[in-house]
This record gives C-alpha cells, structure tokens and sequence, in this order.
C-alpha cells in the first residue's frame, strides 16, 4: 500500500471515471473530481470544463499525483470537439500540474494510436512501434503523449502515458464491440481501470517517461504489449470480456 495521496481525476464523472474514484478511494486516497458535472463519492468536486484555464489551475493546488480522463472520446468536428477539449485542454492540464508542482502524471491515451498496427502485425504491438492513428481523434492523443514527453523531460516530472482499450460506456457501446473479432481482445473493463490508473498513480517516482498499454485479459489473442504496464506499475488485469459490462442494462 502506498502512502496516502492527493488525487486529481479529470474526466472523473464518466464510466471510467467513476471507476477511478473508487478505486483511489478504497485505497485510502484523498479524491478531488474535475467534471462538467459532480463527481459522486469525490472528496471533492470541481464542476467545470477543460477551458477553464483558471478553474483546472485550482484544481490542481495541493495535488500528488494528477490522472487526466477528459476529452472527447472518439471522432468528432476538429475544431469544435477535439481542438478545445483534447489539445487546449490537455495544455491546460499539463501547465496546471507544472504550477502546482505535481510530481505524477497520468495521462489517457488510446489503443487507437496505433491502430493500423494491427493489420501489419508483428502482434503484440510494442509501446515503441511508429504511430499509425486511426483518425483526428488518435492523432489528438498522439499529441498528449507528445507533450507529456515534453513536460516530463523539460520541467523533471514523472508522467506516464497509458494507451487505453476498449471500454464501453453503453449498451449500443457494447453491442458494437461484442460484434467485431477482435474487440473482446482489446476490451478493458472499468474495474481494471481503477485498479490500473491508481497503481499508476502509485508507482515509483523515478519514472520519467513511460507509455504503457492498459487492456483487460484478452479472450483470445493478445494484442497489446501488456509487458510494460506489469513491468513498471505492477499491473496485472483480473477481468475478460464481458465482465464488467453489467451494470450497462
């Protein structure tokens, strides 16, 4: 058990969110939310979005470790979606944690990052292999592990990139996984999620930089790299698709 840390979750209302909090939470953390709305079971929750360059700032006083969900999570208008929420936003986030000090980053990335990897193979996909996005929404993420890069090795903070799979937030969410061939591979249950953001949050302090795969167990055929994150914050997922998926209805 790690000693108690203050805990920043941004994205902290939504289904991984959620997740996150309750996990750092059973762990003995201190909790505060950032989300368009409250947080439930936050220790405290700030209600406002990305481009509240001030409000983030605030956010961020008095934290250890900052875990950042937010964003838009798939494909959307460029300029009204994705430009403010994951590129603005993930500055916003970052100049935040260097104000405040926050020695630990976490930053949400995607599988989708590397998507075309999966047709070309060698599987598993390393973290290391060039990036192949699978659209503007990848490629935003592209950019956050990029600047996290930066902020990391300009201002000696420790951030870690995780790229994420597949975690529905709905039913027709699930019904489109469950419909192709490899999405139960790449599935990644809420409650691996807690558990991998808060050992992340956790993890040694001399990590500069890493990125990091954080999948569930695979039904079939692992298609991520699920060395580095087991290597570097002792993460080992315990759920396989569809686990996970039930409070979906």
């Amino acid at each position: 058990m790690a000693k108690s840390l203050h805990v920043l979750v941004t994205g902290s209302a939504g289904r991984i969110g959620r997740a996150v909090v309750r996990e750092l939470k059973a762990r003995g953390h201190f909790v505060r939310g950032l989300d368009l709305v409250a947080t439930p079971d936050a220790d405290e929750s700030v209600v406002s979005d990305l481009a509240d360059a001030a409000a983030v700032h605030r956010a961020a006083e008095g934290i250890d470790a900052l875990i950042h969900l937010a964003a838009t999570p798939d494909d959307d208008d460029f300029l009204t979606k994705l430009l403010p929420n994951n590129i603005v936003g993930a500055y916003h986030v970052l100049e935040a944690a260097r104000l405040a000090d926050v020695r630990r980053v976490v930053l949400a990335s995607s599988g989708q990052v590397v998507w075309h990897q999966r047709f070309t193979g060698p599987l598993p996909i390393r973290a290391d292999v060039q990036p192949t996005p699978r659209g503007w929404y990848a490629a935003t993420k592209v950019f956050q592990e990029a600047a996290g890069r930066a902020f990391a090795d300009a201002h000696g903070r420790s951030v870690i990139a995780a790229r994420l799979g597949w975690c529905p937030r709905n039913k027709e969410h699930a019904e489109e996984l469950a419909g192709t061939e490899w999405g139960p591979d790449v599935y990644l249950s809420p409650g691996d999620a807690g558990r991998f953001f808060a050992l992340a949050a956790e993890a040694a302090a001399d990590i500069r930089f890493a990125v990091v795969y954080a999948m569930s167990r695979p039904l079939r055929e692992e298609v991520y790299d699920a060395g580095p994150a087991r290597e570097l914050v002792g993460y080992e997922p315990r759920d396989v698709w569809p686990q996970g998926i039930e409070d979906l209805g």
